[in-house]
């Protein structure tokens, strides 16, 4: 999962992805909302593909990427772990503010 949060970390790449859940779309299509070279939209979403988070297809001689509902349903459900471990099992203590 380290992969995965590695990704996330980077601003471009949760653009990337936030672009990605309204549609389907081609790496040239992508690099046209951003002020960046090919090559550097090209390293992100290689990136991105590396971590799984988003799928692609070749379509004719493009390559058409798609976010990985998949892999971010596993993220999510390893960090509800923590919630419903924490509400379940964790007494709540309040801690004066006074110290």
């Amino acid at each position: 999962m380290d992969i995965q949060f590695k990704a996330l970390n980077d601003k471009t790449r949760r653009n990337i992805l936030e672009l990605l859940k309204h549609s389907d779309l081609t790496a040239g299509d992508i690099s046209e909302q951003f002020n960046m070279s090919k090559p550097s939209i090209s390293h992100h979403l290689d990136l991105l593909k590396q971590a799984e988070l988003v799928r692609f297809k070749k379509k004719g001689q493009y390559m058409l990427y798609s976010i990985n509902l998949q892999q971010f349903d596993d993220i999510l459900l390893w960090m509800n772990q923590f919630k419903n471990d924490s509400i379940a099992e964790k007494p709540r203590f309040r801690i004066p503010l006074n110290q």
